[in-house]
């Protein structure tokens, strides 16, 4: 991946696209601070007027508090540029809601949302089986990890003390805590990784009976004898039907007499019906 920055109007996000994220962020020096008086300036001509320029001037000059954020973030593993361009869009949402009329600084004001949309990407990717899907949850996703560093392994009452500080339940911090304590795990063997000596699943997990081939072949088969035999059975008049379904298709199936008691017939009767019936099913199914 490559990076420079790029910018346009504030619907477009500041693209991070030369050869290094060091150079994006090198470039951002060349976009100046604002003072107060510029920033409360630009806010009223973007809210009342709808001046592209000015958002777009107050989106550049706080970038580099972005980037300052984001770093922060390093910790989960995940590009340093990514978690950059995530940021910006939550800058950019900022100055959209920024309202100069309140008298704060818009840098005080998009701390929140530059991190709610890191906090998103951060969850969304740091694995592939989501961890955090309630509120709870992904409030102790960020918490729980920092906590753990000086605690390491919970004990009760240590499970108790961050379910008290962080508003939550007890099992949902041990849930939390089992979460993050695994891993993904890369289903095939690594490329330079001698595959007598893997531990991958691939190796373990492999199905003992069919390959993927044979068992859609197998499906398709027993689909389409189903089949087969539905249409062959229409070709049966109402008692012979019965017979073939109580004698051959039930769980339970019936015996001659059975049959033969409520036909009001002889055993041999049935039998001859039944025989009679198979012959035609078989010859409608191979035709």
């Amino acid at each position: 991946m490559s990076y420079a920055l790029t910018t346009g109007p504030v619907t477009q996000l500041p693209v991070v696209a030369t050869h290094s994220i060091d150079a994006y962020l090198q470039d951002l020096r060349k976009f100046p601070l604002l003072s107060e008086e510029e920033e409360q300036t630009l806010a009223i001509r973007f809210h009342q007027e709808g001046d592209l320029e000015a958002a777009r001037r107050l989106v550049l000059s706080n970038l580099r508090f972005v980037a300052h954020i984001a770093r922060g973030y390093l910790g989960y593993g995940l590009p340093l540029a990514d978690l950059v361009q995530e940021g910006n869009l939550g800058l950019m949402k900022a100055v959209r809601r920024f309202d100069p009329e309140k008298k704060v600084r818009l840098v005080s004001f998009a701390v929140h949302w530059i991190r709610a949309e890191i906090h998103e990407y951060v969850i969304r990717n740091w694995s592939i089986v989501k961890v955090a899907t309630t509120k709870a949850q992904r409030k102790l996703f960020f918490n729980l990890r920092r906590t753990k560093k000086r605690l390491g392994w919970f004990s009760h009452r240590e499970v108790e003390t961050v379910a008290s500080e962080l508003g939550v339940k007890p099992e949902t911090v041990l849930e939390m805590e089992r979460r993050l304590s695994c891993q993904d795990t890369s289903f095939d063997p690594p490329a330079n990784c001698d595959e007598e000596e893997s531990f991958s699943p691939a190796a373990y997990l492999q199905a003992p009976d069919l390959s993927p081939e044979e068992h859609i072949e197998t499906r398709d088969w027993r689909e389409q004898s189903t089949q087969q035999m539905r249409n062959a059975l229409t070709t049966l008049d109402e008692r012979s039907k019965q017979i073939i379904t109580q004698r051959w298709l039930c769980e339970e199936k019936s015996t001659l007499h059975e049959l033969a008691a409520d036909y009001g017939v002889s055993a041999e009767r049935i039998r001859q019906l039944e025989q009679a019936a198979l012959k035609k099913l078989k010859s409608s199914i191979l035709l």
